[in-house]
């Protein structure tokens, strides 16, 4: 394994136009250093993440050339899309993996920040462990609209006219998990988000909303898990099971965004084994392994 390894994950706000999105993952290969783990795009969020890992150096400039083609490539002022947004280079977390320390990831964050600016004259908002002020640990809290009235952390303007702004962190490896649902009715899966998240008084860790997506005709969960460690994952699964059913629907399946922590899936094989796209190179242990032979 590489010495002092980050992950990145960034989130670009493109998931309708292969050729923008495979411009913007040509840009992250093509950085020397950087292992791509994989990619995806999701038409309804009109959105695709990029997971990649490597030295420091190279995850740093992987993340900037990336983010650089999507200010190129992506016109935010026309987006539309369900999952929320700010920017073209949206979000881009960096990850302390097997060699690194969490300032390692902190430090990366705000390097990367710096050159968004430099070279494209995108602002950065750095969140969670990179954040500047306590406020904007949450990364929700910095994305709303308007962002929190407070200047950028890295430039002059609030967000760059088509390419919005970036909202760049430092944290730990989380999972990002979606259940749809055979309903289609939104407000199902909106009820099932508040039930289950912790800022209304549901599972600790858990950050989640409602969705309805046209192209699959389906309402969706969709979660953030941010301690997988400390969280029931079974219990989160059974918990929206049950409530979709007394809500009058079910469950379709589960869907894994990135890749998926060893501990993780040790912890709790049955939660990634309802999810419809999951294999075992969906492991990031793994995945990585291969890169490295």
């Amino acid at each position: 394994m590489i010495v002092r390894m980050l992950e990145s994950v960034p989130n670009f706000s493109e998931g309708r136009d292969a050729d923008v999105v495979a411009a913007i993952v040509d840009a992250i290969q093509s950085t020397p250093g950087v292992l791509l783990c994989g990619w995806e795009m999701d038409r309804d969020h009109n959105r695709s993440v990029v997971t990649f890992a490597g030295p420091a150096e190279a995850v740093i400039e992987g993340a900037t050339r990336g983010a650089a083609k999507a200010a190129q490539r992506i016109d935010i002022s026309g987006h539309s899309g369900v999952h929320p947004r700010v920017g073209a280079a949206d979000v881009i977390p960096f990850v302390p993996l097997e060699g690194s320390s969490m300032q390692d990831a902190i430090d990366a964050a705000h390097r990367a920040g710096g050159e968004l600016w430099k070279r494209c004259g995108v602002p950065a908002y750095f969140y969670d462990k990179a954040a500047k002020s306590e406020g904007r640990a949450r990364l929700e809290r910095v994305r709303r609209n308007g962002f929190d009235g407070a200047p950028p952390d890295v430039g002059d303007i609030p967000a760059h006219p088509t390419a919005g702004a970036s909202m760049v962190g430092a944290r730990d490896l989380l999972l990002a998990y979606n259940v749809d649902l055979t309903s289609t009715d939104v407000e199902v899966a909106r009820q099932i988000a508040v039930q289950i998240r912790e800022s209304s008084g549901g599972f600790r860790h858990v950050k989640a909303m409602g969705l309805y997506l046209p192209s699959r005709r389906c309402a969706q969960v969709s979660m953030n898990l941010v301690n997988f460690a400390a969280t029931p994952l079974d219990a989160v699964y059974e918990a929206i099971r049950v409530a979709a059913e007394r809500l009058g629907t079910t469950v379709a399946a589960g869907e894994i965004i990135g890749f998926v922590p060893m501990q993780a899936y040790r912890q709790a094989p049955q939660f990634f084994e309802h999810a419809a796209n999951f294999s075992t190179d969906r492991i990031l242990e793994t995945r990585l392994g291969q890169l490295l032979r």
